[in-house]
Parts: C-alpha cells; sequence; structure tokens
C-alpha cells in the first residue's frame, strides 16, 4: 500500500527534531521555555511591530517601515545592518531582557501567530504591521531559505517540502491559520494587514496607508518623495546578489510548481480558506 501524502517522510529524523511544539503549532526550538514571558512582555504606546509567517518579505517590508517612520535615505538604509535595528521578538539574540529595555520609539519584529504575541498587543498596546504574502510564491522562499541553512538539515525536495507546508508541518506553525487569525483582527486599531504583492502593485497606496497608520503627517510632494525612496528600496533588494534568482518577486512559483503540484495546491488552498475573505494575488 503506497504512503498517504500526510506519513510520507520528506526530511531525516533530525530534522523533525529541530522544532518545539506548543499548544499543537510547531515553533523553532530557541521558542522553548520564554512563551509565557512573551505573553507577558510589555509594550509602550509608541512600539511598531512587524508581524509576518516567515519569507512574507519581512526584510523588505522592515526597510520600508524604517524609511517611513525614521524619514532615512534608501542609500543609508543600504549601508546599515538594519536587522540590528528591528531585533525579532523570539530568537536567542538579543533576548526579551535586552528588547524591553530599548529606547522609545522600539521597533520589533515576530513571526508568532498572533495568539502567543503579548497579551498587551491583544488589548491595543503598540502598532503592529502585519504582512501577508501569496503563499505559492512564499513556499518556494521559505523551502529556498531552508536549503541555504546548514542549521536546518533539509534535504528533501521542493515537492516533499511543498507538502509538508500544506500539511501544516512546518516551523511557525499553520500558515493558513496564520495570516487568516490576523486578518480577523485587520480592523483592531492598532492593526494594519497589507499585502506583500502590494509593493509591486501598488506601492504609493501602500506607503501612504503605511504612514497614516504611523501618525506620519505628510504633503503630497512629501508622500511622492517617499514612494519614491521605497520605490529604490525595492529595486536594490531585487538586484542585490542576495537575491540572483530574484526571490521577491510575484509569480516566482510558475517557474517550480508542476502542473499537478499547482493542482494540489489549489484544492488545499480552496479547502483551509474557504471560510475567509482573504484574496491574494498569485501573478501580476
Amino acid at each position: 500500500m503506497a504512503e498517504s501524502e500526510v506519513d510520507t517522510p520528506s526530511t531525516p529524523i533530525e530534522y523533525e527534531s529541530k522544532y518545539f511544539e506548543y499548544e499543537g503549532v510547531r515553533l523553532p526550538p530557541f521558542c522553548r521555555g520564554k512563551m509565557d514571558e512573551i505573553a507577558n512582555f510589555s509594550l509602550r504606546s509608541s512600539d511598531i511591530w512587524i508581524v509576518t509567517y516567515p519569507k512574507s518579505g519581512t526584510s523588505l517590508l522592515q526597510e520600508v517601515v524604517y524609511l517611513v517612520s525614521q524619514g532615512a535615505d534608501p542609500d543609508e538604509i543600504g549601508l546599515m545592518n538594519i536587522d540590528e535595528q528591528l531585533p525579532v521578538l523570539e530568537y536567542p539574540q538579543p533576548g526579551l531582557e535586552i528588547i524591553q529595555e530599548l529606547t522609545s520609539p522600539r521597533l520589533i519584529k515576530s513571526h508568532l501567530p498572533y495568539r502567543f504575541l503579548p497579551t498587551a498587543m491583544h488589548n491595543g498596546e503598540g502598532k503592529v504591521i502585519y504582512m501577508a504574502r501569496n503563499p505559492k510564491d512564499l513556499v518556494v522562499s521559505y523551502y529556498q531559505f531552508h536549503r541555504s541553512l546548514r542549521t536546518m538539515s533539509y534535504r528533501g525536495t521542493f515537492q516533499e517540502f511543498c507538502r509538508r507546508f500544506m500539511n501544516d508541518k512546518l516551523g511557525y506553525g499553520s500558515w493558513f491559520e496564520h495570516v487568516q487569525e490576523f486578518w480577523e483582527h485587520r480592523m483592531d486599531s492598532n492593526v494594519l494587514f497589507l499585502k506583500y504583492e502590494d509593493m509591486y502593485k501598488d506601492l504609493g497606496t501602500l506607503v501612504e496607508q503605511l504612514a497614516r497608520f504611523l501618525g506620519i503627517s505628510c504633503d503630497k510632494a512629501q508622500l511622492e518623495s517617499m514612494v519614491e525612496s521605497c520605490n529604490q528600496l525595492i529595486e536594490q533588494c531585487c538586484n542585490s546578489e542576495a537575491l540572483s534568482i530574484c526571490r521577491g518577486r510575484v509569480g516566482l512559483w510558475k517557474d517550480i510548481f508542476t502542473v499537478s503540484m499547482n493542482e494540489k495546491f489549489d484544492a488545499v488552498y480552496r479547502q483551509k480558506m474557504a471560510k475567509s475573505d482573504l484574496t491574494f494575488d498569485f501573478i501580476l
């Protein structure tokens, strides 16, 4: 009897041991022992949070947010290590204690599902920018990321990895639940829900939404200048050596997915997103 898609092993045993399961959600092992501390993490009204499922365009979004919120120059951003300016809440470094003591306004990132983020955030504290990306491009980028990291020990095929994604067997849990949970909170006063594809489709509107959400007043000329600077950041990102295959472009999945794989993915997508009115652009 052939193995089912759910039961088919796609990675070595050591790959499975990379995860820590918390309340039914697979999380990276460094989250172990700190989930209560994360839930009780104190927020400030001036905090700016960027939350994404991994490989949803986090790096590009953080540069755009930094530019808009700090009035930074795109060339200046290109020369700095912006990851140091925006630590990830759950990562081992720099750690929760150091992040807690950062001077205001703090810019903090996280990949955690909404339900595991600080309780104060659920109560309206801070400003939370969530970005979602179409899952086909995301899974391609996530696969390439896993393959590039020696620490992940992933040696399976893309087809196997995609099957894991569809079956919610990757770090940070189900993408489907992750995006839908935040989508349900998109009307919260402290949440701005953005889509990655809109950075390529309608950057002007996205930057305007971002500036308004962050309370940054600007006239038409200032907004146009901001949009042009953000566009420069996007071009720099797509032209960088790190993105030599342009992992950031919309429609990347069409180069990787087979017809059969696409049909299976579409079926799972329709099933898991059936109750949601959230939609995505898969090509532009």
